[in-house]
């Protein structure tokens, strides 16, 4: 039974990117584990209801998943670029030595949004196998409303190489987005039902199945 880490910049973000699939590893029997880089608080100009409510979404979602623990991380959102770099990286060092995963999700390193950016290369410092040898496979997600904005020039492109069929679990992804109160929008927003739907049917379509996500694999190291 593999330990699978699924690492988001944002509450959501794991959701929009891995949704199908963090719901495909628990039907098979993984163990599941969610980490969040950032947090908001009252002391960065959030309302108390918000911050209130962001914490109860956090817990329904990850009911909705079962993950096994969730780690919050606590960085302020959308300043993480401001944050010394090797900060972040003890933090997700000392998650990543607690869980020992086997399997790391990471956000795209050319989305648009800069926290995005930050965690994939503060994950990628911490994937060294001479520090890190548990870890065997790394992958990539895309992140609607941060991957396609993303500049359309070669070296940034999204260029998956991995899909995981979700045909099964495309409804129960779009379900739990919702639990995320205010963070859909009705079609053409990025994130709506509509479009996350949509994609998983462009995703599927590309490889055979009625609904996919598609990862970039950055790493597989194989024992045999």
């Amino acid at each position: 039974m593999p330990k699978v880490l699924f690492i988001a910049c944002h509450p959501d973000d794991e959701t929009l990117g891995c949704g199908g699939t963090i719901l495909k590893h628990k039907a098979l029997g993984d163990e599941i584990y969610w980490a969040i880089l950032t947090n908001i608080d009252e002391n960065n100009g959030w309302p108390k209801d918000k911050v209130l409510s962001r914490q109860c979404e956090i817990s329904a979602v990850a009911r909705a998943y079962g993950f096994k623990k969730v780690f919050k991380l606590d960085f302020p959102t959308t300043k993480l670029d401001a944050i010394p770099m090797n900060t972040i990286v003890s933090a997700i060092s000392n998650t990543l030595n607690e869980i020992k995963p086997e399997v790391i999700y990471v956000p795209n390193k050319s989305d648009i949004h800069s926290d995005h950016k930050t965690t994939f290369d503060a994950v990628m410092s911490c994937t060294k196998t001479f520090r890190f040898p548990y870890i065997k496979r790394v992958l990539m997600y895309e992140c609607l409303s941060e991957t396609e904005f993303a500049p359309a020039i070669s070296n940034l492109a999204f260029t998956p190489n991995v899909f995981v069929n979700i045909s099964a679990y495309v409804s129960e992804k779009i379900k739990i987005m919702n639990m995320y109160e205010g963070e859909m929008g009705a079609f053409p927003f990025p994130r709506s039902a509509e479009n996350i739907e949509a994609l998983a049917r462009y995703r599927g379509a590309t490889a055979g199945f009625c609904g996919a996500e598609a990862f970039v694999l950055i790493k597989e190291r194989c024992d045999d």
